[in-house]
């Protein structure tokens, strides 16, 4: 497969700029893998796709507000910081993202809140965009983080043409969110309410959750036409001996099992035993899953409309089957579903 085989254009009205009024009623496009079949549902109809037994994997990553706005010392000029990973806690070191770049230099310092309660100096470059930056806060670690949330944004697409509301805050974020770290939501399961999964619980469904803290090198661009060639970036993951044992119950059982969301993907086709059955797994993952893949672990996924060229695209392709993913999203397009991270959903079984 080549990156050109993932080229689609989409109409800019079908880019999602607000969630569905209540999470679990966005559209859902079901995906009959077998019987070639597509259905039109609502996304609370997922329920009658899975029976006692059968588990969800569910990615429990909570996005941080990492996006700050400071100005630059002595020329004031205003400076985007995309914050990405904390890189020692002790030093108060960051790996960032600033725009716009061209201006921000080692040993620049910028001034954050109206009162320049938090400084910042720019000690590294890591790429064209990338800096590392030392934070300047007189307190505890604690009242530092406390101040970087109360400061930051959340960090909702740069295609969102709108200004952050208050309502974001909660809306970018699943309602299962627990574990720091993220600076993307994983979109799939932003379609869960507390109903919906509570309906789940008592039909007899479990839950398994993994941790994949969400970089930005999910959305980088694939850039070579030879998808082999391409480089994920590293992202942080985490599997519990729990979730394992879940799932590979599951597994035996021969219970559907299905991944939340390509970030639940990755992560547990980061981790197969030579059993193929699903090993626990602490530290970073660039896996990078393109047609043609073996799946090991999942039966079905659920996810969102991903954007032309993604490895988000590509992903979906290798686990739906090209021809049927093709089919699929220019349905999609006829039919107005709206894509994206606020947009609708797909299950594939």
């Amino acid at each position: 497969m080549k990156l050109s085989h993932f080229q689609f254009d989409l109409p800019k009205e079908l880019l999602a700029e607000y969630p569905a009024e209540n999470r679990d009623e966005a559209r859902l496009m079901v995906i009959d893998r077998k019987k070639q079949t597509i259905e039109h549902k609502m996304f609370k109809d997922v329920i009658d796709y899975f029976d006692e037994g059968d588990v969800l994997i569910l990615n429990n990553t909570k996005v941080f507000p990492a996006r700050l706005y400071g100005n630059k010392e002595k020329t004031g000029a205003r400076i985007e910081v995309f914050l990405l990973r904390e890189l020692n806690s002790e030093q108060r070191l960051w790996d960032v993202l600033v725009d716009p770049a061209r201006k921000i230099r080692i040993g620049n310092k910028l001034y954050f809140g109206d009162d320049d309660s938090l400084v910042a100096e720019v000690i590294d470059n890591t790429t064209s965009r990338g800096r590392t930056l030392r934070f300047l806060y007189d307190g505890s670690y604690e009242e530092f983080r406390n101040k970087l949330t109360e400061l930051g944004e959340t960090p909702i697409p740069k295609y969102i043409s709108r200004d952050v509301t208050p309502e974001d805050a909660e809306r970018y974020q699943t309602i299962y969110a627990k574990e720091e770290g993220a600076v993307a939501a994983p979109t799939a399961g932003l379609h869960f309410s507390k109903h919906l999964l509570k309906k789940l619980e008592i039909k007899g469904i479990k839950f398994a959750e993994v941790t994949l803290h969400v970089g930005l090198g999910t959305f980088n661009p694939v850039e070579v036409e030879d998808l082999s060639k391409h480089k994920m970036d590293s992202e942080e993951l985490k599997i519990t001996q729990e979730a394992c044992d879940i799932v590979n119950e599951a597994k035996s059982k021969k219970k559907r099992i299905c991944t939340v969301g390509t970030t639940s993907m990755r992560a547990v086709e980061s981790s197969v035993s030579s059993q193929n059955t699903l090993n626990p797994f602490d530290g970073w993952t660039n896996k990078f899953v393109f047609p043609p893949h073996d799946f090991t672990i999942p039966t079905c996924m659920i996810t969102n409309f991903h954007t032309p060229k993604s490895t988000l695209l590509m992903m979906v392709s290798a686990f739906c089957g090209h021809d049927l993913m093709k089919k699929a999203y220019a349905e999609a397009i006829e039919e107005g579903y709206k894509f994206y991270s606020y947009g609708d959903a797909m299950l594939i079984i």
